[in-house]
């Protein structure tokens, strides 16, 4: 005698459950190459939320002196001009996962992670 088809998938032993396989895909990271890397990866290694940095201490780390710009205009920091673009120097903070936060007066500058 054969039995119903809902009775035979009932008497069936249970197959386990398979999660299905989670595909991880690394995040793509830009590559900092040229003048500003030494700071992107003093930065990208900190494991403080904020990181102030004199002027001094930055020209240190990069081995040359910052544009006159840096020191005068807070848009040089923002990223703001065509400067920016050729240089690349907003990169070496943002890829870090930082903004920067300049104090001219004091000749410092704030490098802030962001929050995600």
């Amino acid at each position: 005698m054969r039995l119903p088809n809902w009775i035979e998938g009932w008497m069936r032993p249970a197959t386990p459950h398979r999660e299905p396989e989670a595909h991880i895909v690394p995040r793509q990271q830009r590559r900092i190459a040229g003048a500003y890397q030494a700071l992107h990866g003093y930065l990208d290694r900190r494991y403080a939320d904020t990181a102030v940095l004199t002027f001094e201490q930055i020209e240190s780390l990069l081995g040359f002196s910052l544009p006159e710009r840096a020191r005068t205009h807070d848009d040089w920091w923002a990223g703001a001009g065509t400067d920016a673009v050729a240089s690349g120097h907003v990169d070496a903070w943002r890829l870090a996962g930082r903004t920067a936060t300049p104090n001219l007066r004091a000749g410092t500058v704030a490098f802030d992670r962001v929050s995600s």
